[in-house]
């Protein structure tokens, strides 16, 4: 696929999400230091990666602790907390809000909150696919670019 192609195909992709409101001007920020040479080429992946991994992490663990018998209502609150706050870091605009949803949610009525779990994880899977296609078109797009 021609550059221009893939580049007009990634150019797309942001706006829309940028657009919708699931990323924000934080995640234009971290763009911005590694296309300014702020932070090395890769930073930004690299921040997605683990991004991903935490969430990934941070979901299972609150699956985990919603099937309990008894929901430790603090150890899910830390839980949100932290993932909020690994959306925040990367620009996750909307999936930081369906955290605060779910922390209302839990708090008032934990054994609820499964369904609720279910739509965060939902919010979380639509970030991840297009942060992996954004991955995907950078990495077709070095590979084109002249070196």
């Amino acid at each position: 696929m021609p550059l221009v192609s893939l580049r007009a195909k990634l150019n797309t992709l942001l706006a829309v999400m940028y657009a919708s409101g699931t990323l924000d001007e934080q995640f234009k920020q971290l763009r911005a230091m590694e296309e300014d040479g702020g932070a090395p080429p890769g930073f930004v992946a690299e921040a997605v990666t683990l991004f991903i991994s935490d969430a990934d992490r941070i979901l299972a663990q609150l699956a985990a602790l919603m099937k309990q018998r008894v929901v430790d209502v603090d150890k899910a609150d830390a839980l949100v907390r932290q993932l909020k706050g690994s959306c925040i870091s990367i620009g996750a605009k909307q999936l930081s809000v369906s955290c605060t949803y779910f922390r209302q949610f839990y708090k008032e009525k934990p054994k609820g909150c499964l369904f609720v779990l279910t739509l965060l994880r939902n919010e979380f899977y639509d970030v991840r696919n297009k942060f992996q296609t954004m991955m995907h078109l950078e990495q077709q797009i070095e590979a084109c670019s002249p070196k």
